[in-house]
């Protein structure tokens, strides 16, 4: 990290964590972030459901809701990028305060509840994005609508010719009710709306499911069974989790979704598990608690064939995608790995 960096994070982490973020995202669009490129090598190139990716490090949703500077973001790192979550109409989300720094437990906890600007105006940003890594966009519903798994297909219909994939996003704890659509009857009908959607697109998109943490084995179970029959290009794990076990920072009560460092080993254990279900046939994303190199090869290695991360930015900056990029292709090379799709599932075996 340069020193400038450094100085500008010290500043943020001492403001109101929204307040900080608005900021950040104001940095990206005035130029002023210090950015590396597309980091890229033989190794950490890989295609995941047809896309193809410079390198497995993706942003997560939830950073840029908006898509206000999705072109300062494909060139920090990432091997791709998803934004989001877009409601069919735009909407306030919940009160403030709802984010929350969680510093000494390098976590935080959100309530936002789908704030947006509505799926027309962010499609269009996106419409006019440069070309480069993929981009896709996580799928949300309003708060106060009569048919929730509706609205996914509706933002599909809106935004789907200016993206690379599309997120159905059924596990966000903030929206009332959201998470019932994870159930098996629910999610066969909202999986086929929204490829029913897909499939009137002039260019087809990959469509993925996100998950959430807290789900029993038996309704894992459901959700691969589900997923596999509905042929899904891949599936998300995990989104944020309402447990909050061994935190010790004074917002540790606040209602919402944890994520971050206490996420890793319950996220990744979901995955593990996913991956046996699954038996190959879906490609996995993998997701919570990603700070380091290491984390991230964990989650290879527990069945990924790509990451997310995005808290992990709030404490260690926007250079940290490339950062965690270069040292999992250093690991790769350490193990004798030579691409990241050889490396995908080979230590499911520590987590099951």
């Amino acid at each position: 990290m340069k020193l400038s960096e450094r100085a500008g994070l010290s500043v943020l982490l001492h403001l109101e964590p929204e307040l900080s973020h608005g900021l950040s995202i104001r940095a990206l669009r005035m130029g002023l972030v210090p950015l590396v490129g597309v980091v890229s090598t033989p190794r950490l190139a890989t295609t995941v459901a047809g896309l193809a990716l410079p390198n497995p490090v993706g942003l997560a949703a939830g950073f840029d809701k908006n898509a206000e500077v999705v072109a300062p973001l494909m060139r920090a790192g990432f091997g791709f990028l998803e934004l989001g979550a877009a409601t069919p109409r735009a909407q306030p989300g919940n009160p403030r305060p709802r984010l929350f720094r969680l510093t000494k437990d390098r976590a935080a906890i959100n309530r936002f509840g789908f704030n947006n600007e509505g799926a027309g105006p962010i499609a269009a940003r996106l419409a006019r994005r440069p070309a480069g890594i993929p981009v896709g966009l996580n799928l949300g519903a309003n708060k106060d609508s009569a048919n929730r798994a509706a609205d996914f297909a509706e933002v599909l219909r809106l935004s789907g010719p200016a993206i690379d994939f599309a997120t159905v996003n059924v596990s966000s704890p903030n929206t009332e009710r959201l998470r019932d659509l994870q159930g098996r009857a629910a999610l066969a009908g909202l999986l086929d709306l929204v490829l029913d959607e897909r499939a009137r697109l002039a260019r087809p998109i990959p469509v993925f499911l996100k998950i959430a943490p807290d789900l029993t084995q038996a309704e894992l179970e459901d959700i691969a069974e589900v997923a596999m029959a509905a042929k899904i290009d891949g599936i998300i794990a995990t989104n944020s989790t309402v447990v909050r076990d061994g935190l010790k920072s004074a917002d540790r009560g606040e209602a919402g979704g944890l994520s971050g460092a206490p996420l890793f080993e319950k996220s990744t254990r979901v995955l593990a598990s996913l991956a046996l279900l699954t038996e190959g046939r879906i490609p996995l994303i993998g997701v919570g608690g990603i700070g380091s190199p290491e984390q991230a090869y964990q989650k290879i290695r527990a069945g990924a064939s790509a990451v997310q991360l995005y808290t992990a930015l709030v404490f260690g900056g926007l250079s940290l995608a490339a950062d965690i990029a270069r040292g999992l292709d250093a690991l790769l090379a350490r193990d004798g790995f030579a691409n990241v799709a050889d490396a995908v599932g080979t230590g499911i075996a520590d987590w099951s």
